[in-house]
């Protein structure tokens, strides 16, 4: 072991990392960036928005030298690591054959067929640059299809960050009608109403009145706490919208690919109409997809307008199938639900033996920590309970003892968080947990 890897290792076991020179970047770049970043999203991180030098298999690198075990994994589309070989070289392949057509490629078929057979739902699909923008194509399918306008949504759920949905992401306990997420918002709310998660009578009376357009919802609450669906909860949903001609929509930008081969649809068992992807679709490159019935798809060749210039960009779908074609393979989900389990038991575990009321919940690939609970919570109101200050406490604690999760509870999986990996989190957990 090298001279600066035993430095690194002690500065980790000590739990004395620096972020100083991050610091310093961040600062510096913030007269050209506002706020030193380009998406809100790594705003206010604790102790500071990092700069990273490079990344590799489970690691990031950082701008003070600082070696961290990832559990951002860019907020989740890293499900093979930082660096895997296969889909580095597919991209690399294509590069020297042209980036950008405006037009199509054998590449942009082949992804789009894997795509298909993958997902229950997907008969056909478009792909896009972005999940916000992914979610905006299957809105106005869902009018156009229906001639409607209303869109129910749900508390504490989050699809993009465009005026139209950014409602209720993340509102008071005592909220009454939807919640603008953004200074600016345009504030016409009439055709969006926000209802409670896993309560299907709201759900059912609301559709009934027949005037709804779509019902869209993570199928999986990942965004805010890895909330699963209660038993038949999902199913009720897709009964009332059959009844009600509303088209049920699963926004699958964080499940998709990642839960399983064909998504959180795949493994829970319910199909929607629609369904939106991104992240874990093409690891790392920015790749997103909306699909669903044919019917419905169809429309895009019959009035309604879909478009973008970066879709199916030559480069993304070479590393879109690659990286496909790794994930429809049980085996590469498998050791993910073998590693991920273990670690999501060996943090309850540690908040236990501490005496720390504590709940780990979701799925082995995307789990999300609550600090303060004592039940699994089912919805947004139950998330507003956790004790948040005190997790964005132990997120740092952990940061500095060389474990990099996101400050809002969730963690994501890849494949390269090998048994080392593991055991080492685990140990900084504990080394956390104390100083909490």
């Amino acid at each position: 072991m090298s001279e600066a890897s035993v430095a690194d290792r002690r500065n980790w076991q000590d739990g004395t990392l620096s972020f100083e020179e991050s610091r310093r970047r961040i600062a510096e770049s913030s007269q050209w960036l506002a706020g030193g970043v380009s998406s809100n999203f790594r705003l206010g991180m604790s102790p500071t928005p990092l700069v990273f030098e490079r990344a590799e298999g489970a690691f990031l690198f950082d701008a003070d030298g600082n070696r961290l075990i990832d559990y951002y994994l860019g907020m989740g589309p890293m499900i093979l690591g930082h660096t895997p070989a296969d889909v580095i070289a597919a991209a690399a392949a294509q590069l020297p054959k042209g980036l950008l057509y405006g037009g199509q490629s054998a590449l942009e078929t082949e992804a789009a067929r894997l795509v298909c057979e993958m997902v229950p739902c997907a008969e056909r699909m478009r792909f896009c640059s972005s999940g916000s923008e992914a979610v905006q194509a299957a809105l106005r399918l869902t009018r156009a299809a229906t001639g409607r306008r209303v869109v129910i949504k749900f508390a504490g759920h989050y699809h993009g960050w465009f005026d139209n949905i950014l409602w209720s992401t993340a509102p008071p306990a005592d909220a009454s009608g939807p919640v603008a997420g953004s200074r600016g918002q345009a504030e016409e709310t009439r055709e969006i109403v926000v209802l409670p998660w896993n309560d299907l009578a709201a759900l059912q009376a609301r559709v009934a009145q027949n005037d709804v357009a779509g019902v869209i919802m993570e199928s999986v609450m990942c965004n805010s706490g890895a909330i699963l669906p209660l038993p038949g909860y999902l199913e009720g949903v897709r009964e009332a919208c059959t009844k009600a001609g509303t088209v049920l929509v699963f926004d699958e930008v964080v499940t998709g690919f990642r839960v399983a081969p064909g998504g959180a649809q795949a493994r829970l068992g319910v199909t929607p109409d629609l369904a939106t992807f991104a992240k874990a679709i093409a690891n790392g490159f920015p790749v997103a997809a909306v699909a669903g019935r044919k019917d419905l798809m169809d429309l895009m060749t019959q009035g309604v307008v879909h478009g973008g210039t970066y879709n199916g960009q030559a480069v993304a779908m070479a590393a879109t199938v690659a990286t496909l074609k790794r994930l429809r393979d049980p085996a590469t989900h498998a050791g993910m639900e073998i590693r991920g389990l273990r670690l999501m038991q060996g943090i309850q575990a540690a908040f236990d033996a501490a005496g720390i009321a504590a709940v780990v919940n979701g799925f082995p690939q995307i789990f999300h920590v609550a600090i303060g609970l004592t039940e699994k919570p089912r919805n947004w109101d139950d998330l507003l309970k956790m004790d948040r200050a005190r997790y964005v406490k132990f997120a740092t604690a952990l940061l500095r003892h060389g474990v990099r999760a996101l400050e809002r509870g969730a963690w994501f999986l890849s494949t390269e968080h090998n048994d080392d990996v593991i055991n080492a989190t685990l140990e900084a957990v504990q080394r956390a947990i104390s100083e909490i």
